[in-house]
């Protein structure tokens, strides 16, 4: 019998570290004259397997005044500032973040359920939240997981002794990868809600469990000895997605949406 998941262990921000992250994008804004629609969490303190010197992995949208959409040498889209040993903050411009999303970008949809909203405006988000179920690509997303999968299980999970947070780092898009076959649609950002959905076996949900717990109170370059129970539903998982097919063009899928979500926000701003 599991505890009832406890938000703040799973999801900790320090208050002080929320005012200044609050104050860093306010800064945004005046330095780069635009406006944050969305600010969020992206990294492990929004997976909810944080370390206590996991650094903070703030991700935003934003968007400029209309007159600078409006010439034929469009300006930088992305706005990035100096990465430190606690905060790694960046952004994309809306246009940007909409193409994305039209690419079947799968760590945008992410931010949609991130459980850590530092800024956001609430019809915007209702709105994008909408235009994501409408132009889903599924087949992208469900091989971007099983790429990162593959990879972090390749490169980081075959000695006696791993790092702990990379058995996160394949298990989250392994399973992010069931819950895109079986259609549960958008893949949610919280590993535990992919945990609840999928992991049935009571023996590997108290190994994963037992995995958080020590991965929350590990640093980040925590060593331990391999897992074999999850090292086995890991393998027969792969070895099952071994023969998938890359993903497809989709056959005239309708994106009009995502030009009359920009065409509003943009002139919204004036």
């Amino acid at each position: 019998m599991h505890a009832a998941y406890d938000y703040d262990t799973a999801h900790p921000i320090d208050p002080d570290v929320r005012i200044q992250i609050n104050a860093t994008l306010a800064q945004v804004e005046a330095e780069h004259a635009v406006k944050i629609l969305l600010a969020c969490e992206s990294g492990s303190r929004g997976w909810g397997f944080a370390s206590p010197d996991s650094d903070y992995d703030v991700r935003f949208i934003y968007v400029h005044q209309p007159d600078w959409y409006l010439t034929v040498f469009p300006g930088r889209d992305v706005i990035e500032l100096p990465i430190s040993e606690v905060y790694d903050v960046s952004g994309w411009d809306l246009r940007k973040a909409l193409g994305l999303l039209r690419n079947g970008n799968a760590t945008l949809v992410e931010w949609l359920s991130s459980p850590v909203v530092y800024r956001a405006d609430p019809a915007f988000l209702s709105a994008l939240q909408a235009a994501a179920g409408q132009v889903s690509r599924p087949d992208r997303s469900f091989h971007h997981y099983l790429h990162m999968a593959r990879k972090n299980y390749r490169e980081h999970l075959q000695g006696e002794m791993v790092r702990l947070k990379k058995y996160l780092y394949v298990l989250r898009p392994l399973l992010a990868c069931i819950w895109r076959e079986q259609q549960r649609g958008a893949v949610p950002m919280r590993f535990q809600d992919l945990v609840d959905a999928i992991v049935g076996d009571l023996a590997l949900k108290n190994a994963i469990a037992e995995l958080l717990v020590v991965k929350r109170r590990a640093k980040e370059s925590e060593h331990a000895p391999a897992m074999p129970l999850i090292n086995q539903f890991i393998e027969r998982e792969l070895q099952r997605f071994s023969h998938d097919a890359p993903p497809q063009q989709p056959q005239q899928q309708d994106f009009s949406v995502l030009d009359r979500l920009l065409r509003d926000t943009v002139l919204a701003q004036r």
